[in-house]
């Protein structure tokens, strides 16, 4: 009995410490959320290496927000491996798109190529 309860209790701290498959507009909220609220741990978990470097970039720029990102997405297509998000925020002029592409089975934005264009 006592090891049925141990069993139970791994399993159950093991169900609970795993990361849930957000889908790429989900992950597109999170980056952007966490990019206005500089709250970089969140932003690199959400990001690859590539992508967070670039964000990091333009980041120092931005001036600090005074209130949270309100994100709306308006578009998003997924080719297998690799999916596009139009979305906008509060502090955004015009529409943004980001890429992702499938690390270790989640989503994460990453960084376009130059010539590269995207489904929108």
């Amino acid at each position: 009995m006592k090891r049925l309860v141990i069993y139970s209790l791994a399993l159950l701290f093991i169900s609970c410490s795993e990361t849930k498959n957000m889908s790429p507009s989900e992950t597109v909220k999170i980056v952007v959320e966490s990019f206005y609220a500089k709250d970089n741990g969140t932003l690199k978990k959400h990001t690859t290496s590539d992508g967070y470097d670039s964000l990091m970039m333009i980041q120092g720029l931005v001036p600090d927000a005074d209130n949270d990102a309100k994100v709306i997405i308006s578009d998003e297509v997924i080719e297998t491996d690799t999916a596009w998000v139009k979305y906008s925020s509060n502090y955004d002029n015009k529409p943004g798109i980001f890429k992702l592409i499938k690390e270790d089975g989640q989503w994460k934005v990453t960084s376009k190529g130059p010539r590269e264009k995207g489904p929108f």
